[in-house]
């Protein structure tokens, strides 16, 4: 199993804003990480509508954490970010096509591995990923904004 880019990208982003103070910028941020800035401007969107983080407009603007660090849950993130409605096919009855699927097990099986880890993920907070601000922000690669 793999993450999402969108995910990931959330989680590297929430992490950026764990460790910097004040407001960062989308191309600050992807110059971190040397990602795309018009990927994480998408992911930005997207955590600013489920309440994550906030946008600030304006020439001292930026983005920042919505609540304190230890107070967003990376399950409860990668549950919003990550798209498991069709981690296989027989999960959505919708696009369902699978013959064996009323004598098979795999679904059940397959869920309940999910719900394992996203139980798992449920026990860290941000501050518990970010627990070490100077070595995440010692890791970053030197924040060039007209990069991407």
């Amino acid at each position: 199993m793999r993450l999402s880019l969108h995910a990931d990208y959330a989680l590297r982003t929430l992490m950026y804003l764990a460790v910097h103070d004040g407001h960062r910028s989308i191309g600050e941020i992807a110059g971190a990480y040397g990602i795309s800035k018009n990927h994480l401007m998408k992911v930005a969107q997207r955590l600013v509508a489920e309440g994550f983080i906030e946008a600030v407009r304006g020439r001292t603007g930026g983005l920042r954490l919505a609540q304190a660090a230890d107070q967003v849950n990376v399950g409860r993130v990668v549950r919003t970010m990550e798209e498991t409605g069709s981690f296989v096919e027989c999960f959505d009855p919708s696009i369902n096509t699978c013959v064996i699927t009323p004598a098979c097990q795999l679904r059940h099986a397959l869920a309940g591995a999910l719900e394992a880890f996203f139980r798992h993920l449920d026990r860290y907070s941000l501050a518990d990923i970010a627990k070490n601000p100077a070595a995440v922000r010692e890791s970053l690669l030197p924040s060039d904004i007209g990069r991407y």
